[in-house]
Parts: structure tokens; C-alpha cells; sequence
């Protein structure tokens, strides 16, 4: 008897053990889902209560002030999306495993080359949006507003139905281990479904960077990114829904920023906001647009295939070069991404006074932007030339000397040409400032062509051998420099009549 007594109340124990553990799993779902609304409402707060808050006149006031103001937030951005990456690769890989890890990471490429297009087709129309801006051609610039839209959603669009259709090819051409095709195509699924949000997120950051305003969009991002870090919280360790809570927990954030800038530039810039008048099918603005947004996305698109064939060929020199070279790229990419947000930021500011017709503020910029471009690269060269070591040795971990030294030999002869790279940066966001977007995939083509070529050729020497990789870059630089500035020199006289451009 006191067995029976004994077993039923073990049951009742085991009963009431489970609907507590039901209990506890659905008040973490809904604390989660509560969790998320908070953090939701509260970003669309800040942003309707930022008002103007970091505009910056371009057209007027210190030049140098002015531009270093404008690009301090786009630098801080892209360093806020770096750390995120490292923060979720962390997260996934402590939580899910290797196995999780590996599935993310292996999608990694695919959704950066996406991205790139979006990034490419909205940078190209915030170069018209900032021309029409500074001309305060508000009536032309909403038709080109509306133009864009339509690109820009079109490709979106396309771009989701034909990755969404063929995905499974897609995962093949990634050459996705068997043993992780499932998880990735489980991961891939859900990314992919949040393109638009990526999209629409793009192009109102663009939109508002081209008026002078970077700050609410680097606002936006950050509070997109603890919304996510949290989620990633949430819906892998309380609710434990693997590599499918990572991809969910980026597509939520990324919606509620883009709904939420969206609304912000809505609310808070009217004359920006389309009217039934303004959506109308405008042939001149839409092949303006069209010029622009694709000729951008042309140039990232070179730039990431070039990058491509260059691993390639890194790839054929063995393991250890291929470790130094993924650590090295990595400590670059650090090193000369604020020159590049100084590029973009130097961009709008041209292309708004070109716009507006300030022919000298745009030659007193121009040397003010080389001076600081100047500046910056030799101090930042002359940091890694010194530390490089120290800087290998933080992404790997002691007794591979080997590795540390071909990695120090990549950094100490390219980060000594830094200033090659800055100058470059600049010259790509003059062009398409001065609607010239063609001359910079010229450039971008004349400077990856020579790395690739180069590359190829010095690295078949043995007596070179990687190094012959490592040389490519700064010449590569060098060479598309001198183009640029030359061809600058050549068309410079004919700028008393550029305000006709437009």
C-alpha cells in the first residue's frame, strides 16, 4: 500500500515538475515577446523625439568641421555592425556549438554580397538626392525619391523570389557540408524573408545621410543591435530555437529599425514624404536613378569579385597563409574603414554643393578632405608598421609563429600605403558626387584589375611567391590614383558650367 501511495505521489511530482516547466517555458515566451515590444516602442520613440537632431548643413559653415561632424556617426555605425558580428559569432558559437557556428558563418558570404547590392543601389541614388537637396529642388528630388522606390523595390523584390526559389542550388554552390545543408537552409530561409526590411532600412539611412543627417540612422542601428543581441538571447537559450532564433532574432531587428526610420523621416520630414502627385512615372528621373543606383552597385559588385579571385589564389600557398591573410584582412579592414566612411561623408558633402552651385567650397573641401585623408592614413600606417605583431597576436593564439610572420609581412606592406587607399576612397565619391558614377567603377576596375593581374603574375615567381599578393594591393592603389587625380586635373576647367549637370 504505502508503494502505490509512494508511486502516485512520485506522478503527481512528475505532473506537476512538467506543467511548472510549462509554465516557466511560456513565460519566458511571452516575457520575450513583451521584452520585444518594449525595446520596439522604445526605438520608435527616440526616433520621433529626435526631431532634427544631428542634422549638419553641408552647403554652409566650417568645411572641414562640417565633414568631420557628417562623418564621425557613419564611422561609429560601422564600427557598431563590426562588433555586433563579433558579439553574435560569439553568442552562437558559446550557445548552439561548432556545428551552429559553422552553418552561420557559412552564410556569411551570401548575405554580405546581398547586402551589397542594396548598399550599392541606395548609395547611388542618395548621390542624386543630395545634388537635388542642395539645389533645394524638393519637387524633383520626390520624383526621384519615387523613382528609386521603384528600383530599389524591384530588385528587392527579385532578388528575394529567385534566392527564395532557388535555394537549395544556391546552397550547393556554397559547398555546404551535407551534415549542415538542413541547418543552413533552415538559417537561409529566414534571412533571406527579411530582405525588404534590409532594403526599405537602406534606403531611408541613404535618404537621411543625403540631407546631412547621420546620426538618427546610426541611432536606429544601435538600438537595432541590442534589440537583437537580446532577441538572440531570448530565442536561442530560453527558447531554444537554434540557428533559426539567430535568423529570426536579425530579421525582427532589422524590420522595427526599418519601420522605425521609415516613420521617423515620415513624421519628421515632410517635404520628403510623397504625396498622390509625386507617384508618377518620370522616364528622365527614373534613367538618372537608374544610371546612378546600378553603375554603384556595379562597383561593389567588382570589388567582391575581385576580393574573391585574390582568396583564390591565396588558397594555393597552404594553410598558414591562408590563416595570415584571413587575420590580416581582418586588422585592414579595421584599420582603413574610417577613410572609407570619410569617402562616403566627403561624397555627399560634394555632391550637395555641386548641387547647390558652391564651386568654392567644393575646391576648399576637396583640399580639406585631402588633409585629413592625409593625416589619418600616415598616423594609422605608421601604427600598424610598429604594432603589427602585437595586432596578429589578438586574433591567434601563442605558438604560431609562423602565421604571426606572414601576417606581419602583409601588414607592414600594405599598411604602409594606406594613404593610397584613402585617396581612392575619395576619388570614388567625387565622381559620383559630380555625376560621374562611371569613373568610379573605372577606377575600381583599373585598381582590383591590377591587384588580380599582378597577383597572378608576381606570386608565379618564386622568389616572390605570396609576397608577390601582398605587393598587387598598394600598386593596384597607386595606379588608379594617378588616373583619377589626372583625369580630374583634365575636366576641372570645364566646371564653370557644371550647375547645367543637374
Amino acid at each position: 500500500m504505502s508503494g502505490l501511495v509512494s508511486g502516485l505521489q512520485n506522478r503527481v511530482r512528475r505532473f506537476e515538475s512538467a506543467r511548472n516547466l510549462r509554465r516557466k517555458e511560456k513565460a519566458l515566451k511571452y516575457s520575450g515577446l513583451f521584452l520585444f515590444f518594449v525595446c520596439a516602442w522604445c526605438l520608435l520613440l527616440i526616433g520621433y523625439r529626435m526631431a532634427d537632431f544631428g542634422k549638419v548643413n553641408l552647403t554652409q559653415g566650417s568645411i572641414t568641421g562640417t565633414m568631420l561632424r557628417f562623418a564621425f556617426p557613419l564611422m561609429l555605425g560601422n564600427l557598431l555592425q563590426q562588433c555586433y558580428n563579433i558579439a553574435d559569432t560569439l553568442i552562437v558559437g558559446r550557445v548552439l556549438g561548432a556545428d551552429s557556428l559553422a552553418a552561420v558563418g557559412s552564410s556569411y558570404t551570401l548575405i554580405i554580397f546581398i547586402t551589397s547590392i542594396f548598399i550599392g543601389l541606395c548609395m547611388g541614388c542618395s548621390a542624386v538626392f543630395s545634388m537635388q537637396y542642395g539645389a533645394r529642388d524638393f519637387n524633383e528630388m520626390k520624383r526621384s525619391i519615387f523613382s528609386s522606390m521603384l528600383v530599389v523595390g524591384g530588385v528587392t523584390l527579385l532578388l528575394n523570389i529567385v534566392s527564395l526559389v532557388f535555394i537549395s542550388p544556391i546552397i550547393h554552390i556554397l559547398q555546404i557540408p551535407p551534415e549542415l545543408e538542413t541547418m543552413v537552409g533552415e538559417y537561409l530561409f529566414i534571412i533571406l524573408l527579411g530582405m525588404i526590411p534590409v532594403a526599405l532600412y537602406n534606403f531611408y539611412a541613404f535618404l537621411l545621410r543625403s540631407i546631412g543627417n547621420s546620426i538618427v540612422p546610426l541611432c536606429f542601428l544601435a538600438l537595432s543591435v541590442v534589440l537583437n543581441i537580446i532577441l538572440d538571447i531570448v530565442f536561442m537559450v530560453y527558447m531554444e530555437w537554434g540557428v533559426r532564433g539567430a535568423a529570426w532574432a536579425t530579421v525582427v531587428s532589422q524590420l522595427v529599425a526599418a519601420v522605425g526610420l521609415y516613420l521617423y523621416t515620415r513624421i519628421k520630414f515632410p517635404e520628403l514624404a510623397l504625396e498622390r502627385g509625386d507617384m508618377v512615372f518620370d522616364k528622365l528621373s527614373l534613367k538618372r536613378i537608374v544610371s546612378y543606383s546600378f553603375l554603384t552597385c556595379v562597383q561593389q559588385s567588382v570589388m567582391n569579385f575581385g576580393i574573391l579571385m585574390v582568396q583564390g589564389l591565396v588558397n594555393t600557398f597552404g594553410t598558414a597563409v591562408m590563416a595570415a591573410f584571413a587575420i590580416a584582412v581582418k586588422v585592414d579592414s579595421f584599420a582603413y574603414m574610417p577613410v572609407q566612411d570619410f569617402g562616403n561623408a566627403f561624397s555627399t558633402f560634394i555632391a550637395q554643393n555641386f548641387g547647390a552651385g558652391n564651386k568654392d567650397r567644393i575646391n576648399r573641401g576637396i583640399k580639406s578632405a585631402v588633409w585629413l585623408t592625409s593625416v589619418f592614413s600616415i598616423a594609422v600606417s605608421v601604427i600598424v608598421f610598429a604594432f603589427a605583431p602585437q595586432l596578429m597576436s589578438v586574433f591567434i593564439s601563442a605558438g604560431n609563429e609562423k602565421i604571426v610572420n606572414i601576417g606581419v609581412g602583409y601588414l607592414r606592406i600594405e599598411g604602409s600605403f594606406y594613404i593610397g587607399i584613402g585617396y581612392l576612397f575619395l576619388l570614388y565619391g567625387l565622381y559620383r558626387a559630380i555625376a560621374m558614377p562611371g569613373m568610379s567603377v573605372v577606377l575600381t576596375i583599373l585598381s582590383l584589375g591590377t591587384r588580380v593581374v599582378l597577383a597572378y603574375i608576381l606570386a608565379s615567381v618564386p622568389s616572390i611567391g605570396y609576397y608577390g599578393i601582398w605587393w598587387s594591393v598598394p600598386i593596384g592603389w597607386a595606379l588608379a590614383d594617378i588616373v583619377g587625380v589626372i583625369y580630374f586635373m583634365r575636366i576641372r576647367k570645364a566646371w564653370t558650367e557644371f550647375g547645367n549637370v543637374i
